[in-house]
């Protein structure tokens, strides 16, 4: 295999872009740290209600997590219903899960409605199961989403699956409908697009060495950002930099574990070889800690896979994905692989996304893996936090307000238990795979 590029596949259509400020500004009503989906979530309808909002970049813009993940709107919350009722009580439990599909249709609804160009598919998920016990959990678990959420999940067994993919691999699995995709760099740019013809300035190149409050009388400049370009002073800041937090945001960074996460796509197979090996032309995923998420690509040519890295040795890691494709499809033992690449997720230790607040900024951060739907949600609940303290008016909270964001004992930003938490994981995975 050489020749393999590192770039996402995704950069062929939407290649990461430079924006400068030709006049630096010495204030801002909003300072946004970070220019993906939180970021841009943000800014959008910040701009739209007439505040000047500076968006602010160390990279370019879609150089990060936002163009390097598999595009799958799951929404994901990484807790069981039944885990979180135990924490919270059945109603928050079902509060969450509600805003999650919220979460979902909003997205959807915010393209649709926007007119971006970025390949969206209603096309349904299909989870697979590798053994028997997880078909029971996850009729359980169908049918509670049928009951409290209206969402249309369907179990099936082995018999069923080839309507749906050409694998031996599962035992069964479920489709939900309220899942689909779509082309995350594209979205990206679009999501970009509208935000500078809301008037929204775009700094790129730019890292954050600090922010800190001021004494001032000023309530519109209580924030003095220290970047390095040159200082800023804002009403108001907004944290959207997630798992690509550096030593600029101790507080946050401190809370956050990165995560890598890396994704291959294979060479053109041709329309026809892939809706033979997924006739559902779905997105997949499997009942694992560890398990694989894939994909056909938009244009339907090709298959994109993705997973955690298990290896700090790249053509390694490359291999356990591509072992993961050929063990779901065993008919592509010998296809060439073209794209392989890697990006950060991040996980608070409670593995619930969060929307906090510290010193005065706002936190939308910790998507566990599920970026692709709730960066963007909660990077908007941010922006309608600052409009409702602006104008004091009520708007409609989220339910990941509030919910503590803890650390642990000298833990920096560093994960160094991670190996040892990804081979307890793999060991479970072990429990959970059935023979053939």
């Amino acid at each position: 295999m050489t020749g393999i590029s590192a770039d996402p596949y995704w950069w062929q259509a939407a290649p990461p872009q430079d924006f400068h400020i030709e006049q630096w500004p010495e204030r801002a009503d909003v300072v946004i740290i970070g220019g993906g989906y939180t970021g841009f979530g943000a800014a959008i309808p910040l701009a739209r209600a007439g505040l000047d909002v500076v968006v602010l970049e160390r990279d370019q813009i879609g150089s990060g997590a936002s163009t390097r993940n598999g595009g799958i709107t799951s929404g994901n919350l990484r807790l069981s219903f039944d885990d979180l009722a135990k924490r919270f009580g059945a109603d928050k439990a079902t509060a969450f899960y509600q805003e999650a599909k919220a979460a979902r249709a909003d997205l959807a609804q915010f393209i649709i409605s926007e007119k971006i160009d970025c390949d969206l598919q209603q096309s349904g998920r299909l989870v697979g199961a590798l053994r028997p016990e997880s078909l029971d959990s996850m009729r359980r678990d169908a049918e509670r989403l049928t009951k409290l959420l209206d969402i249309k999940a369907t179990v099936y067994d082995r018999a069923s699956l080839p309507d749906y993919i050409d694998t031996s691999r599962y035992c069964g699995g479920m489709i939900r409908d309220d899942i689909g995709g779509i082309h995350p760099a594209k979205l990206l740019a679009g999501m970009c697009q509208i935000a500078r013809q809301a008037s929204v300035k775009i700094a790129t190149q730019t890292k954050v060495i600090a922010v800190s409050q001021q004494n001032t009388s000023s309530p519109a400049s209580k924030f003095r950002i220290e970047t390095s370009r040159g200082i800023i002073h804002a009403g108001h800041v907004i944290s959207a930099t997630n798992a690509y937090t550096d030593a600029g945001q101790p507080w946050l960074r401190r809370r956050l574990v990165p995560v890598i996460s890396e994704m291959i796509a294979t060479e053109e197979l041709g329309e026809n070889m892939v809706r033979s090996l997924m006739p559902g032309l779905n997105m997949y995923g499997e009942a694992l800690q560890l398990g694989h998420y894939y994909r056909p690509s938009p244009d339907g040519k090709r298959i994109l896979l993705g997973g955690r890295r298990m290896s700090p040795n790249p053509a390694m890691a490359r291999k356990r994905l591509v072992q993961g494709l050929t063990s779901i499809f065993p008919q592509l033992v010998d296809i060439t692989i073209t794209n392989h690449w890697f990006g950060f997720v991040t996980f608070p230790f409670d593995q619930l996304p969060k929307l906090a607040v510290h010193d005065g900024v706002i936190y939308p951060s910790g998507y566990c893996g599920s970026g692709t739907v709730w960066a963007r949600w909660l990077g908007q609940k941010a922006a309608h936090m600052v409009l409702a303290d602006l104008d004091e008016s009520a708007f409609q909270a989220s339910v990941f307000q509030g919910v503590p964001f803890r650390t642990m004992p000298f833990y920096s930003g560093d994960p160094w238990f991670l190996p040892l938490a990804m081979g307890l994981y793999a060991i479970q995975d072990k429990f959970k795979t059935t023979s053939k």
